[in-house]
């Protein structure tokens, strides 16, 4: 959770990152007790355990599919945008994990990052 956290807040820009990454944890953690949220990171856990891949080749989609399921689910449409925002520059934790889980990962900060700032505007 430290990581994932740090990595989110590696991208973001604004005022009080304490509070912000407080808000963020909380939000983190009722969105890993969802079950459709556990069955696609399982999906990309096992995918990596049982599906061997060399690299990131540029064919894969399925792992972008994966990060894109879970980021929409959480924050919408808009948060396809941080999606790619998070995987085209894999900041921490991301530049080290196999492309399924960086994806699924990515797409669950993504997804918790937008989430948090549309309940802002709500």
């Amino acid at each position: 959770m430290e990581k994932t956290l740090n990595t989110a807040m590696e991208l973001y820009v604004g005022e009080e990152h304490d509070k912000i990454r407080k808000r963020l944890e909380r939000l983190m953690l009722r969105y890993l007790d969802d079950m459709n949220i556990q069955s696609l990171l399982m999906a990309a856990l096992l995918l990596e355990e049982n599906f061997e891949v060399e690299g990131d080749p540029v064919n894969l989609v399925a792992d972008e599919l994966i990060g894109i399921d879970i980021a929409e689910y959480i924050g919408g449409k808009m948060a396809l945008f941080n999606f790619f925002y998070y995987d085209t520059r894999k900041p921490g934790i991301l530049a080290e994990l196999p492309p399924f889980l960086d994806d699924a990962v990515g797409g669950f900060i993504a997804g918790c990052m937008t989430r948090l700032f549309q309940e802002d505007v709500e």
